[in-house]
């Protein structure tokens, strides 16, 4: 059982983005006129984005990109580093400001998310190269900073509201509790990803040193699958569950 869960680790996860994503689309009427819509549009730039990530299997000697090996986007580090560590950070501070009320709140995640984007630009540009090569740890803790403290406003305001009677019926709720579990479990990694960015992309995809430290590389598997499988099928949940709210 654990082989097979490694061996379609891939599939597995983009099966349960892609069914996140496209629930959100079934539902889009429902939430159309609540927040809620950002983040159905959020789950379906996540599955576009993973399905383009995966544009790097295909960049070995026996494959339809072997024209990409030894330039900058032999692997998607870049991709990654503009569209989760930039890109995703971004939209939750966005959707966090559309859901609250509260003006202080609303404020400082407004100065929070200019100055996100300041320093992740500046950081970007004056590490040059670098940002095609590997995943700036940097972006992953602060970001996931900028997560624990969306989350805490948020569940701050519920806790002072009316809205707290009936939590259980709200998709921002999930949303919030599932991002915090997740971001909680995977930003650790980002400590040990040494062991995961010895790739040789001169061997088959199954090569045992393709990946590095096949041990560690097998580890995070497991733990990404874990967490994604927990993340979007909890989403998806949440999207048929829940009441839409104009808020």
């Amino acid at each position: 059982m654990k082989n097979f869960l490694i061996e379609h680790y891939i599939l597995l996860t983009k099966s349960f983005e892609i069914l996140a994503a496209i629930t959100g689309i079934v539902v889009y009427k429902n939430y159309k006129h609540s927040p809620a819509k950002y983040f159905i549009f959020f789950l379906i730039y996540v599955a576009l984005l993973e399905l383009v990530g995966g544009y790097v299997r295909q960049v070995r000697p026996d494959k339809s990109l072997h024209f990409l090996m030894g330039t900058l986007f032999e692997k998607n580090y870049w991709l990654y580093n503009l569209g989760w560590h930039l890109g995703a950070i971004l939209f939750f501070v966005f959707y966090y400001y559309k859901v609250l009320k509260t003006k202080s709140f609303k404020t400082l995640l407004k100065n929070i998310g200019y100055f996100y984007l300041c320093f992740s630009i500046v950081y970007i540009f004056s590490n040059g190269i670098d940002f095609f090569y590997k995943s700036f740890i940097i972006l992953k803790v602060t970001g996931a900073i900028i997560i624990f403290t969306c989350c805490a406003l948020y569940f701050i305001e519920l806790l002072q509201s009316q809205k707290i009677l009936l939590f259980f019926k709200s998709l921002s709720f999930y949303i919030t509790v599932v991002i915090l579990i997740w971001w909680l479990i995977i930003t650790p990694l980002s400590f040990y990803d040494v062991y995961y960015s010895s790739v040789d992309l001169s061997k088959p995809f199954r090569h045992p040193d393709f990946f590095g430290d096949l041990n560690y590389a097998t580890l995070k598997k497991r733990i990404y699958l874990f967490s994604n499988t927990f993340m979007y099928l909890t989403y998806t949940f949440a999207l048929i569950w829940c009441r839409p709210q104009k808020i």
